[in-house]
């Protein structure tokens, strides 16, 4: 179901739809005769984007996708100034919860009514999100940027995934944990993110104490939402273990809290703690409330929440030890299982069930991929691209890839790494930023899109190695998500890792494995696993390595890690002072 040639990476960098609001994979006569008999049960899978929120209709029996809604968040990623113009500081990434909401209103009627079934037949609802993107709420779920009194307070709105400004108490959480010799440690390869829920709460502590003493809950929005849609608050175990530092059924210490700020030593007790639901339960049954605003009835299966990376597996098929999947849009998430504990360098954790029961669930990731080509296409190529490609009727992205796809591996003499937006894995460092190298008077706008294509191939490149050395290798890579939709891209990755492709067969794949989820709960399937292997799908090795281009990709690399480990593990600090310095001059 992937689309074939060299297609935008802008529409992979999103999780919108170009055709506005509402784009419909069917008719809905189409899809009522594809619907089958009355007696068949369907279920909806919702998977909550970066920009944007998308519903999909799938059928129970045999997973077919029947209709896609998409609702664009109206505020979008607030990382220049909140609603009411107050600005904020570099690094930040905050959303509205109502934008969340407003998808629940209008994508899921609207691919139930193009899905052309009844209501009635719908029998459970999932839901994924990003992660790690946590929120301030009252005792009742209330949000606190939703209060009158805290709308001009950046630290009541909900952190994104990719809201960095608390690189500093997360290097504070690293340095006291490894003094301490803090046994969790390892299981997230040495390192905590800036990203995730324990180094944006210290944030909000020292920069905000009202706010940090005025909420009672701090939680994930994956759990918000199913909050809203079930009337229970009940956390999901996949983000407790990947991102708030619940290992072996305790989060840290007080006395480690303590460590890091007096006043943090019961940050996990008051405001993280609460009841863990697993992947694939049944979280409630969808309130009145929330029957309104979808349209379903009241009472169906409301499937525990989930993380968008690892609901996904299940949906490409690709649960079994050594498959690696990579859901490659605005940033690239790697899960994979394995029978074995180990220690992975710089994986952003290892959690016993995180993906499927019985199984650890290992995961990395890169913080920056269709980010950084819409940024490059948005900020760096000349109008004369754009004219082009609007004469040609093609995006900006599509040109910039024809132009560069018959270049002999190098011929650009160019080297990036993919730090644009920090590094994830496996440096763990988000005071890291973006470089070219090589750069003449002769160099073309389409040389250094290749270039940073070929960046973020080289970056996974180091993730699938650093597992290999940790003791649990790669022995399948299967990529889903936007991205796979340019032919050029996926070949490059081939290349690059010099293995074959497979390609998950759906181009909804976070929303198709939360629909999976949500048939699970609703009693469809015994377990997670079943379900996959009926509703999902993959075309395996999809695309193999050339040898030729390998063996020059190899050259590449080498000149890739070196820049790699002299700008990011200590040979060159650069990188750390200019976003210092940055940070100063905007204070």
């Amino acid at each position: 179901m992937t689309a074939s040639g060299s297609t935008t990476a802008a529409a992979a960098a999103t999780t919108t739809a170009a055709a506005g609001t509402a784009a419909t994979t069917a008719t809905a006569a189409a899809a009522s005769r594809a619907a089958g008999g009355a007696d068949e049960r369907y279920v909806v899978g919702i998977d909550f984007g970066t920009l944007s929120g998308r519903a999909l209709v799938v059928r129970v029996s045999d997973g077919a996708e029947l209709a896609t809604a998409v609702h664009e968040y109206e505020h979008g990623v607030l990382d220049e100034a909140l609603p009411s113009g107050r600005a904020l500081p570099p690094e930040w990434a905050l959303q509205v919860p109502s934008d969340y909401v407003n998808v629940l209103k209008t994508a899921v009627p609207e691919a139930v009514a193009a899905a052309g079934i009844r209501p009635e037949q719908v029998v459970g609802i999932g839901t994924d999100f990003t992660a790690s993107t946590p929120m301030p709420v009252l005792a009742d779920g209330t949000p606190l940027c939703e209060l009158p009194e805290y709308a001009d307070r950046p630290h009541a709105y909900v952190k994104l995934w990719k809201h960095h400004a608390a690189a500093e108490q997360a290097e504070r959480i690293n340095r006291v944990a490894a003094e301490r010799g803090e046994p969790w440690l390892a299981r997230y390869g040495g390192f905590i993110s800036s990203e995730w829920e324990f180094a944006k709460g210290l944030q909000l502590l020292e920069e905000d104490p009202e706010l940090y003493e005025r909420m009672d809950h701090w939680l994930e929005a994956a759990d918000w939402i199913i909050w809203q849609l079930s009337g229970r608050y009940v956390k999901n175990a996949c983000t407790v273990g990947y991102k708030a530092i619940h290992q072996d059924g305790r989060y840290p210490s007080e006395e480690f809290l303590a460590a890091l700020n007096p006043a943090f030593a019961r940050f996990a007790v008051d405001k993280v703690e609460h009841e863990i639901g697993q992947l694939g339960d049944r979280a409630g049954g969808l309130t009145a409330q929330a029957a309104a605003w979808t349209g379903l009835p009241e009472g169906i299966a409301v499937a525990v929440g989930n993380v968008d990376a690892h609901v996904t597996a299940p949906a490409a098929q690709s649960v079994d030890p050594g498959q690696m999947v990579a859901i490659m849009g605005t940033s690239t998430c790697h899960v994979m299982n394995a029978e074995t504990l180990a220690s992975v360098q710089g994986m952003c954790g290892v959690v016993d069930g995180g993906i499927l029961k019985g199984l650890y669930g290992y995961e990395a990731g890169q913080s920056g991929v269709g980010d950084i080509f819409a940024w490059y296409v948005a900020n760096q190529v000349p109008a004369r691209y754009t004219e082009r490609a609007r004469e040609l009727g093609v995006s900006v992205h599509e040109l910039l890839t024809d132009l560069a796809k018959d270049q002999p591996v190098g011929g650009h003499g160019l080297i990036a790494l993919d730090w644009h937006s920090g590094n994830r894995s496996v440096l763990v460092d988000h005071r890291l930023s973006g470089l070219v190298v090589g750069a003449t008077l002769a160099t073309r706008a389409e040389e250094v899109y290749r270039a940073l294509l070929e960046a973020t191939a080289f970056g996974t490149r180091r993730i699938v190695e650093a597992f290999a050395e940790g003791g649990v290798p790669v022995t399948e890579f299967v990529a889903a998500g936007g991205l796979i939709r340019n032919s050029f891209l996926m070949q490059v990755y081939s290349d690059v890792l010099r293995m074959p492709i497979s390609v998950i067969g759906s181009e909804q794949g976070p929303a198709l494995g939360s629909a999976i989820h949500a048939a699970v709960a609703a009693g469809e399937y015994p377990d997670v696993r079943t379900a996959g292997q009926a509703m999902g799908r993959v075309e395996r090795a999809k695309y193999t390595p050339d040898e030729k281009a390998a063996d020059a990709y190899d050259a590449l690399y080498t000149e890739y890690l070196r820049l790699h480990d002299y700008f990011g593990r200590g040979g060159n600090e650069v990188m750390h002072r200019l976003k210092r310095i940055r940070r100063e001059a905007l204070a």
